[in-house]
């Protein structure tokens, strides 16, 4: 960061550049983009920037952090055309989904908590050990064999066929992600929201990965939540400077 500019002093594309580590046209682009107010041209042209811009530029990097560029410039450009209510209402709703992933962490870690030691089913009688079919999996987790289909089709499980008998096969790493759509749909998930989920299970290569996974994930909510405390810092003195 550079020294704060002067109450009344006339800044160049560059001053502002300088303060945040960002190229010139950087600078244009986000006055272009209504992320800064409009800048006064001089009789030749060139742009000239007062206090007033620098403090909209530190408002707008310091909500990128929390909110994303595409929020953060969409909070700046409500600002800037004088539509607060506008703008405190994205804020909001960055707000809201933060809470909202808090509530999934908290979900899947919950679900994981309430596997049973032995995620996988004992194998048939006809099956290779660690492989069931719908039935015998379907008794277990104390659900129907329809569910298990109409999981399959929105993507929490995906059982291979048979190829003598075109049954479904479910191996081990199925029938773990059966039993925590379970947990998850208990814990009034809809299904929509359990599938990625099970994808972040299966790119982490099982439970004990995902553990790490989730403790990256609750760290990165935490960073996000103390960024946005950051951008709202920055952006109350904007506000306040604004005519």
């Amino acid at each position: 960061m550079g020294e704060k500019p002067q109450k009344g002093e006339r800044l160049r594309p560059i001053d502002l550049a300088r303060a945040h580590g960002l190229s010139t046209q950087a600078v244009r682009k986000y006055e272009e983009a209504g992320i800064l107010p409009a800048a006064r041209r001089t009789p030749h042209g060139y742009r000239t920037y007062t206090p007033l811009h620098a403090a909209a530029l530190g408002a707008f990097v310091a909500l990128l952090p929390g909110h994303g560029h595409p929020v953060a410039a969409s909070i700046m450009r409500a600002v800037n055309r004088g539509a607060v209510d506008e703008a405190f209402r994205l804020i909001d709703e960055s707000h809201a989904q933060l809470l909202e992933d808090r509530r999934t962490l908290q979900a899947v870690r919950s679900a994981l908590r309430d596997l049973e030691p032995d995620a996988a089913p004992g194998p048939d009688t006809a099956s290779p050990p660690g492989v069931t079919f719908i039935g015998p999996l379907a008794r277990k987790l104390g659900i129907r064999p329809a569910t298990l289909r109409a999981w399959e089709r929105a993507g929490l499980v995906r059982p291979r066929r048979d190829a003598r008998t075109g049954y479904r096969v479910y191996d081990a790493a199925d029938a773990r992600d059966a039993q925590l759509a379970r947990q998850l749909r208990r814990g009034g998930y809809p299904l929509d929201q359990i599938a990625p989920l099970l994808t972040h299970v299966r790119a982490a290569g099982g439970l004990e990965p995902l553990e790490a996974a989730l403790h990256d994930w609750n760290a990165r909510l935490s960073a996000r939540g103390r960024a946005m405390l950051t951008g709202a810092a920055e952006l109350e003195p904007y506000l306040r400077a604004r005519p």
